[in-house]
């Protein structure tokens, strides 16, 4: 197994964020082993950390697949986040107006490799 690599993926579609903000946690863990990254996002205080947490252990598994992998060796080679649908909702406002309210949406991808 020295001379073969292992690659995995896991998205994680629709998440109910913004393209920015998750990429700006994703940026953190790019290039990072995975026991770097999961303790990284262990402490981040966003919302987002939990659903990049879950996506990372799906990918991590996803490689597993029958397989003894060593958590140390598994680096995180990509790690984005792609702009998603917008919800698009109005707020009513005074004198029978309506203002638009934008809610965005995120595709997250993270891809590891031995």
């Amino acid at each position: 197994m020295s001379n073969t690599t292992i690659k995995s993926q896991a998205i994680t579609k629709y998440i109910r964020t913004s393209q920015y903000k998750s990429s700006r946690i994703l940026q953190q863990i790019r290039g990072r082993n995975y026991n770097e990254a999961k303790l990284i996002l262990q402490f981040m205080p966003y919302k987002t950390c939990k659903i990049i947490m879950k996506t990372l252990d799906s990918a991590f598994y996803n490689m597993q697949q029958g397989l003894k992998i060593n958590k140390k060796e598994v680096k995180i080679t990509e790690a984005y986040a792609n702009k998603g649908p917008v919800l698009k909702r109005f707020q009513p406002r005074a004198q029978g107006r309506a203002f638009p309210i934008k809610k965005p949406t995120c595709h997250i991808t993270i891809k590891l490799e031995i």
